[in-house]
């Protein structure tokens, strides 16, 4: 046996011979020395403990609000979702009620239609409906929104009809211009390079003088278009060689139409 080991077993057993000599008192003094000396590392383990468990504790919490965050995430996405499909069933609704209103007090008899399909090579030109003439549709019925006038039909089957639209070259619309006595004739009149057709007004006075916002309505002349129909405002006026010429803002907005009214006579 090694010599520092036999020092250390020498000294553990006088050790424990004084502790047996000790009285009760004498043993608790010694006891109360060694907690003294070793207390300080047990407060030091004990923190440590304590520093481990929060950090554990605080992964666990981060790892929780990590799951809860991306639980919210999804949650706001799906609400987002739902609202946005509202705002639409909305405006449908209000699009329809405004529809169904402009219907019960029009002086005309009016057939309900859905847009079912555009020709993309003309698409400011023409648009097919799902009605003909199983619902009483002929050729040159005028096509109309609660707005203003859409166009006129033109080729008709028995359950769809070809409706042209006010904005092409060969829809031609005997107009007045509201508070004047200023007469012209409308039609679609496309930009070079395939653009936004423009609307315009030909054959006014040169004195029209027309100011921008005038609106202008169809006169009935030619008998295709009942008088009053809403077609627009005025945008520009000009002065040409021969007469006045008048770019128009249409009323309807045709490139978001959905649905239309054929005019089939008065109620």
């Amino acid at each position: 046996m090694k010599r520092l080991n036999l020092v250390v077993l020498v000294l553990f057993v006088g050790f424990l011979g004084v502790l047996f000599t000790l009285g009760p008192s004498g043993t608790q003094k010694v006891q109360s020395t060694v907690l003294g000396l070793i207390a300080p590392f047990l407060r030091t383990g004990s923190g440590l403990e304590k520093k481990i468990t929060a950090i554990r504790t605080g992964l666990k919490s981060l790892d929780q609000l990590e799951k809860e965050n991306k639980a919210l995430i999804v949650h706001n996405k799906q609400l987002q979702s739902i609202n946005a499909t509202l705002r639409d069933l909305e405006s449908e609704n209000n699009r329809l009620r405004r529809a169904l209103h402009y219907r019960e007090r029009a002086v005309f008899q009016l057939v309900p239609a859905r847009i079912i399909a555009r020709d993309s090579s003309s698409w400011w030109n023409t648009v097919t409906i799902d009605r003909g003439t199983a619902d009483g549709l002929t050729p040159e019925m005028p096509v109309v929104t609660e707005e203003g006038l859409v166009g006129k039909v033109t080729v008709v089957s028995e359950n769809a009809a070809t409706v042209v639209l006010l904005s092409d070259e060969s829809c031609r619309i005997s107009v007045t211009v509201e508070g004047t006595r200023e007469q012209g004739i409308v039609s679609g009149e496309r930009e070079s390079g395939g653009g936004t057709p423009v609307i315009s007004m030909r054959f006014l006075s040169k004195m029209a003088d027309l100011k921008s916002g005038q609106k202008v309505v169809s006169s009935g002349v030619g008998g295709v278009y009942p008088p009053g129909l809403m077609i627009g405002a005025v945008k520009e006026f000009k002065v040409r060689e021969l007469d006045g010429y008048a770019t128009l803002l249409p009323a309807v907005d045709l490139a978001t139409l959905e649905d239309v009214f054929v005019v089939t006579g008065r109620k």
